[in-house]
């Protein structure tokens, strides 16, 4: 569970070429059914963590928008406006309930706490130039740091104190980046002051911090998996899943009155179904494209079912060294090993009953169902789309999303590019809406493997990717 509240502890201690298409197996769905889950009816319903600001404040954001933004909503109706306030920061309504907004659980009192959808609660393309809410997906989309930045400006506006909550990210960034958080120093700071029982311990001072950008992974993997993260360090469990609910009004026996929810919320992540592709695949450049597959990427990611099937056959889960992956290395070197020692003797591993690696020294290689859904990519989210992956000498420098059109030929969002970021760009909103490879903890190198590949090699794989 990821959000703003967390940065205030400090303060308080884009269709294939070629033959023989088909169209997607079914429909998109949300599968709305999974929202009688009894694990994704505590995620929305009941607020963990205190609440971040209420609805007459978030109702009147618009108001502090810049131009011409702010004429658009002020024309606007107040659900139209609703509506675009919440795709400005990243939000959206929830698949069961599309006046309530997934990422966060409203109150009857209209006080709004982030939950765990804020970073794992996304969209994804509908097959009709539209998108729907999925949640599961990663939230590509978040603006949360825009998004802190308005309501301080809008309670002050309102003539409404701003609370030491509001002030945490001036201590800790919530991210550079739209669709990024530094969700692992907000990890990192909540447990570093708590002792193994999760109480405060004053005697414990602030732990090292690394800032850097983290992109989320699809909750759909979790299945999948063993140990948890990018580099794989933690022993999956549902007492790992409340970590990022240690804010100061949490103690230990919240935790222990929480833990029945939160084997069910384990079990709601154990539910969740990657989205299908919903435009149409060319599934003989598929099948040519499983066989390339197979030969130099499934060492790593694993091997799945035919290309008309949606099935994984075989995840090895495996570790990649960081000197052979050479990917981005400050994820790796930010977390610790005495961050990783530190949770791996505390409550949420049972004190060390659970398996834990204290330094790990590379990534693990991810499960790749539903990838295309979980564009951009690397860990930090530096890659836009899947042909970009494929192609490591053809990455962007910088790049932005094309507001939220999808481009089925390269498998992402699609994008415009630059070779530096453009000069007329000088507000801060408008610098997080585009990516820059060249800041710390975002550089797009590594993962070469695809060269192995020849160029028509790469398009069946592409293509292939599109069936997982």
């Amino acid at each position: 569970m990821r959000g703003r509240w967390i940065t205030g502890l400090i303060s308080l201690a884009i269709l294939p070429g070629g033959i023989a298409f088909s169209t997607a197996a079914e429909p998109i769905s949300a599968k709305k059914t999974a929202a009688a889950h009894p694990g994704y009816l505590h995620l929305t319903s009941k607020a963990y963590v205190p609440p971040d600001f209420d609805t007459e404040t978030f109702d009147h954001l618009w108001q502090n928008w810049p131009e011409p933004d702010r004429s658009v909503a002020e024309k606007a109706s107040p659900a139209e406006r609703r509506r675009i306030t919440l795709a400005r920061y990243g939000l959206s309504g929830r698949p069961d309930n599309p006046q309530q907004p997934l990422q966060y659980v409203v109150s009857d009192k209209g006080q709004w706490s982030v939950n765990c959808f804020s970073c794992h609660g996304g969209t994804v393309p509908d097959g009709q130039g539209g998108s729907i809410p999925w949640p599961g997906a990663p939230n590509s989309r978040l603006a949360l740091q825009t998004l802190v930045d308005d309501v301080i400006q809008t309670k002050a506006s309102l003539g409404r104190a701003i609370s030491l909550k509001d002030l945490g990210s001036s201590v800790i960034p919530l991210g550079t980046t739209d669709g990024t958080t530094n969700a692992v120093m907000f990890g990192v700071v909540l447990l570093g002051i708590r002792n193994q029982e999760l109480a405060f311990d004053r005697s414990r001072g602030l732990p090292e911090m690394t800032h850097h950008d983290m992109d989320a992974p699809p909750w759909w993997h979790f299945k999948r998996k063993k140990m948890l993260y990018i580099d794989g360090f933690a022993a999956k469990g549902h007492r790992g899943l409340m970590q990022f609910m240690l804010v100061r009004e949490n103690g230990p026996e919240r935790f222990r009155q929480w833990e029945p929810e939160f084997r069910e919320v384990y079990d709601y992540l154990m539910s969740i179904e990657a989205p299908k592709y919903p435009y149409p695949i060319d599934r003989d450049l598929a099948a040519a494209g499983q066989k390339a597959y197979n030969r130099i990427c499934a060492e790593c990611h694993g091997t799945y079912g035919s290309a008309s099937e949606n099935s994984v056959v075989d995840y090895p889960e495996r570790l990649v060294a960081i000197d052979e992956i050479k990917t981005d290395r400050v994820r790796l070197d930010a977390l610790q090993p005495q961050h990783r020692r530190h949770y791996g003797e505390s409550w949420f591993t049972e004190y060390g009953k659970l398996p834990n690696l204290d330094d790990p020294g590379g990534y693990v290689a991810p499960p790749l169902d539903g990838v295309w859904a979980s564009a951009p990519y690397l860990h930090n989210g530096s890659v836009p789309t899947l042909w970009h992956v494929l192609h490591p000498a053809e990455r962007p420098v910088v790049w932005r999303r094309e507001g939220n059109a999808f481009d089925p030929e390269r498998v992402g969002p699609r994008i415009a590019t630059f070779d530096e970021l453009p000069a007329s760009v000088t507000e801060a909103w408008l610098r997080r809406q585009h990516f820059d490879t060249r800041a710390f903890g975002k550089s797009a190198a590594g993962h070469n493997f695809p060269d192995q590949l020849s160029a028509d090699e790469k398009r069946a794989v592409l293509e292939y990717l599109k069936t997982l």
